[in-house]
Order: structure tokens, then sequence, then C-alpha cells
């Protein structure tokens, strides 16, 4: 089969004729119709989070937002069948840890990651799904290949963060940071659930596209430190109190101090973004500020297949478009190009493989 292989940290992405993937008594072989290229595969190839034990290894196959269609399974597998159409979590988890038998997958204590396990990158023909009853999850009618890779990360990881981690309530405020992939879903998506959205990014497009999508304002952080952002923040809502709920998307000082600042008394910070090279995963925060204003700080990973069922029955509906988001559709060869582009925010919404001959 053909695969986009990574030759090391900001190295040649080459397409490469690789053996299809031998599948274990769990496994499932699935054909990979539609994949995304996410910035979590940008931080990869750029050599982040080696410090929480994600290193990149030469020939390393990347993609973790996968529509596809099961072509075969293993011994063991008892409810995924060939011929299903499927998406696969990020996480791939267990299935028997603590967290998992409580549902909460995403943060399975025996948790991998695509690119860690051999033949289980999406940036290939076909991909491998381990614990494939678990972490293979059938698409509704109305939910095709395409919509399924544009959900794979950053919609679904935005859903968590919105109606779970952030739970959101009809008339509440909410303001995002960073109008990027998971920026964008989690505006629609906030905005469908009845929030009042603020958008808060540097780029003047993507402030336009936030607006597009349902913000009923922005704010231009460009040049203005954390504490003038919050206070443009707060001057829009009401009382200029604050927003009930801010969601970092982004991951870096000046977002995680701008959510913090644009919060009311008592608000939210859903936490999204990892950070890169500039923080290291070590950001330092405004504590006596939360306390005096008793402000909350909750961490959203991915989302679990437990709360898979009421993403993807809206999805069917039409009530969230994860499409919308979808700005091209392009060939295992262009995957290099598209990650220059991220190196200086060029790419728009999500960037999806189409084309793997």
């Amino acid at each position: 089969m053909k695969a986009a292989q990574i030759e090391g940290v900001r190295g040649r992405i080459s397409v490469a004729e690789v053996k299809v993937p031998e599948l274990e008594p769990g496994d499932a072989l699935v054909r990979v119709v539609a994949s995304g290229i996410c910035r979590s595969d940008w931080h990869l190839w750029n050599g982040d989070w080696e410090w929480v034990g994600m290193k990149l290894e030469p020939g390393a196959v990347l993609g973790h937002e996968i529509g596809g269609i099961v072509e075969a399974v293993g011994s063991n597998v008892r409810s995924v069948r060939p011929g299903q159409r499927v998406t696969v979590p990020f996480n791939l988890a267990c299935g028997h840890c603590h967290h998992c038998s409580r549902g909460e997958q995403n943060i399975c204590d025996n948790a991998a990651v695509p690119h860690l396990i051999p033949g289980s990158g999406g940036w290939a023909q076909y991909m491998r799904a381990p614990n494939a009853d678990l972490n293979c999850i059938p698409l509704p009618e109305g939910v095709d290949e395409l919509t399924a890779a544009a959900l794979g990360c950053r919609y679904m990881t935005a859903w968590r963060a919105i109606q779970s981690r952030g739970a959101l309530r009809g008339g509440e405020s909410v303001a995002v940071f960073g109008c990027g992939g998971v920026g964008q879903a989690a505006i629609e998506i906030a905005a469908s659930l009845g929030g009042l959205v603020i958008a808060v990014d540097v780029d003047d497009a993507k402030l336009a596209r936030a607006k597009e999508i349902g913000a009923h304002d922005i704010v231009n952080a460009k040049e203005l430190s954390s504490e003038r952002v919050g206070e443009a923040v707060k001057r829009i809502t009401e009382r200029g109190a604050g927003v009930d709920l801010a969601v970092d998307a982004l991951g870096s000082i000046a977002t995680v101090h701008g959510a913090l600042h644009s919060l009311r008394k008592g608000g939210r910070l859903s936490q999204v973004g990892l950070t890169s090279q500039a923080e290291k995963g070590i950001v330092a925060i405004p504590m006596d500020m939360i306390v005096l204003k008793e402000l909350e700080i909750r961490g959203s990973l991915g989302n679990p297949r437990s709360e898979y069922g009421d993403l993807l029955s809206l999805v069917a509906s039409k009530k969230l478009r994860p499409t919308a988001l979808v700005s091209r559709t392009v060939s295992l060869s262009d995957v290099e190009s598209v990650l220059h582009d991220m190196d200086s925010f060029k790419t728009s919404g999500y960037v999806v493989i189409t084309d793997f001959d």
C-alpha cells in the first residue's frame, strides 16, 4: 500500500510503498477513504510533546482523523464486520482499565495514539485499528467518510470541550480563543447549543469566518496584552461581567491568560490546546485571581466513545456540519506542503486527504 512517511522531526515526507498492516486477533483493517491533516500532526512533525512521551520516529506514518471502511477483522472481533463504515478515535483505548470501565475511554490508562502503533496511522491506504470492537465507531446513515474525517479529532474534541467539560447551557456567553480547526468547531457547536459566542484571534480572515459560522462578536487580539484582551471581551458581555465559559483552542501563554482574564466571577475555562516548544507544557497562571473569582480550569482531551452517540446524531440530522469546515481536499503527496503552510497559519479550516493513489 501507499503511505506518507516522515523522515524525522521536520524531515521530508515522502509517499512510499509499505506493507499492508498485519492484524492481531482483536484488530480491524480499515481502508482509509478520508484522513485529516491536523495541527496535532504538525506539532508531532515539529518534535513537540516529546516531554509527554510522544516522540516521532523516522518512517512514522501520522494521521488520526479517519473515515473509512472495514476490510477485514481479526479472529476475536465480534461486533465490527467487513463493509462497515467507521471512524477511529485518535485516543485508542484498551477497554478494560478503570477509566474505560467508567466510559472515559479518552483518558484510558493504556491509551495509545496512531503514530506510536505500527500500521495505525491514517496517512495511508489502509490502517490497523487495535481493539476494534471498542475503537471502530460505526457511522450512521447521513454521515459519510469525509464527514467522519472532519469530526475525527478537532470537531469531536470541540464537542467535548463545549458540551461535556464546558457544560454549556443555552443563553450562556462563550469566548473561543483561537479560530483554527478546534476553534471553528467550538464556535459552531456552542452557537448551535444556544451559546452567545465571542471569537478571539489575531487574524482578520479567521475572525470573519468565525462570524459566518456563528460568532455574534469578535475580538482581534493582535498586539494586545492578555489583560486588554480580557477587557475587550468583557465589554461585549452583559454588564461587562465577562463570559461564563472560555475555550482555549490553541494552547499558549497568551491564550491561557487571555481566556482567564475574560471570565466572569465563577466562570470556567475549558482548556483544549496543548502547548508547543515555547512553553513545553508549562504555563504560569494567576492563582490569586482564580481563588478570588472562584474560577475553574477544566482540561478536555478528545472525546470518549460513550459520547459519540449524541454527536453523530446531530451530524446525521444536519444540525452540526463538520464538512462545512473542510476548506480543501488533497492527495498523499500534498501532506508536506500543507504542514509547511501550517508553520505560518496559512491553512484555514480542515485540509483532508481523499486521494491515496
